[in-house]
């Protein structure tokens, strides 16, 4: 995958990728939202926003930055998101060099996009990056199947991925373990678990009361 190929590929989806995905995606983005905006007025970050299908979901008291490298799957993004009080921003942008702080954002998101970008580990250690300490990182993505005659059918349309925008055949550790990044769970997600949601949380912050305590015991 290279990013003119992506460009190229969402281009020619970005009409049609509502009827063509969006009901088959529907359970997971709901999902993801559900465990990313647990808590009022929180600052969310979804990588890979697309036509930001999702953005409806998120409680009305978020503050929601949705990034994207397609420039015509924002363009519809944005008009989903007249009136929705809980769009803060929707920016074009590489997922592999995201341009915020660290720390900027309770939670961070990518929907169907880790097997869509050149370098997952990037993206996952972006996410991170940009995480605060004790917030979720949240990923759900199409994983190679374990079954025998399914995975022969994905490793076959490989060659074919440019065109498609996604890789068919992406291993679930393809997903880097990082430092201070821990897996808490994979999650069956869609249309007979033929996706998966995996579940990070950033290293849970210290506490000052924690911290106090270990001056004095110190």
């Amino acid at each position: 995958m290279d990013l003119p190929s992506i460009r190229s590929a969402y281009k020619r989806y970005a009409r049609t990728y509502d009827a063509l995905f969006g009901p088959i995606f529907s359970g997971g983005r709901r999902m993801a939202v559900r465990l990313a905006n647990t808590e009022p007025n929180q600052r969310i970050l979804e990588v890979g926003v697309g036509t930001g299908l999702s953005l409806p979901d998120y409680r009305e008291d978020a503050r929601v930055v949705g990034v994207d490298i397609s420039p015509d799957m924002l363009k519809i993004a944005r008009e989903r998101a007249q009136g929705l009080p809980q769009v803060e921003a929707l920016l074009e942008m590489d997922a592999e060099q995201l341009a915020f702080p660290d720390n900027s954002f309770d939670s961070v998101v990518a929907m169907y996009v880790a097997s869509v970008v050149p370098h997952p580990e990037r993206l996952l250690a972006e996410m991170q990056r940009v995480c605060v300490p004790g917030g979720d990182v949240l990923v759900i993505n199409h994983f190679a199947s374990s079954h025998p005659v399914i995975r022969r059918m994905e490793r076959t349309l490989r060659p074919l991925s440019k065109v498609l925008g996604f890789r068919t055949d992406m291993e679930l550790d393809a997903l880097p373990r990082l430092p201070g990044l821990d897996r808490l769970d994979v999650l069956n997600a869609n249309l007979f678990g033929y996706w998966k949601l995996v579940h990070y949380r950033n290293g849970e912050a210290v506490s000052e009361q924690t911290v106090g305590e270990e001056a004095l015991a110190g």
